[in-house]
């Protein structure tokens, strides 16, 4: 399986400003819930799971988080990938008296259980890899996102600042 019908363009959202998790989830479901992707409980469904059950992950040098809600809550199924100027603060997934900054959150919308763990175990399989992250921080569009999780090496490199 590759991940890539999963990755929606408008469910990229690159080097964004979000000031807490609440910010993230309600920039994904605006876009989500407007293309019909998600039932109107997402939202709500998605931070009460959060609060129950973190996502936060430490892998080497790097965080991510893996929010995702019950499949009833989904009716197209999708990844969105938000890479973030500034870390947000998540609760670990071993540990939720511990917090983590995380930078690429890899919000899931997932409706078949059997889909649910095949893109888990490639997304875990992708996010393990120091370089692939490293990638993703600097992706600047669709094309660089897609080629990192389809294990292309060459991507597109921002300008020196």
């Amino acid at each position: 399986m590759t991940l890539q019908p999963f990755l929606k363009e408008e469910l990229l959202k690159l080097n964004s400003v979000c000031k807490d998790q609440a910010d993230i989830f309600e920039m994904v479901y605006k876009e989500a819930f407007g293309k019909g992707y998600v039932s109107e409980n997402f939202l709500t469904k998605i931070k009460e799971r959060e609060a129950s059950f973190p996502t936060g992950l430490q892998i080497g040098d790097y965080s991510v988080a893996i929010p995702h809600t019950d499949p009833e809550h989904v009716f197209e199924q999708f990844i969105s990938v938000v890479t973030l100027q500034k870390p947000v603060s998540f609760y670990l997934m071993d540990d939720n008296t511990k917090k983590v900054d995380v930078r690429i959150v890899l919000l899931l919308g997932l409706n078949q259980p059997h889909t649910q763990l095949t893109v888990l175990q490639e997304l875990m399989q992708a996010i393990q890899d120091q370089q692939k992250i490293e990638q993703l921080l600097q992706a600047e569009n669709q094309r660089d996102v897609q080629a990192i999780f389809n294990g292309v090496e060459k991507i597109s490199t921002k300008g020196e600042k």
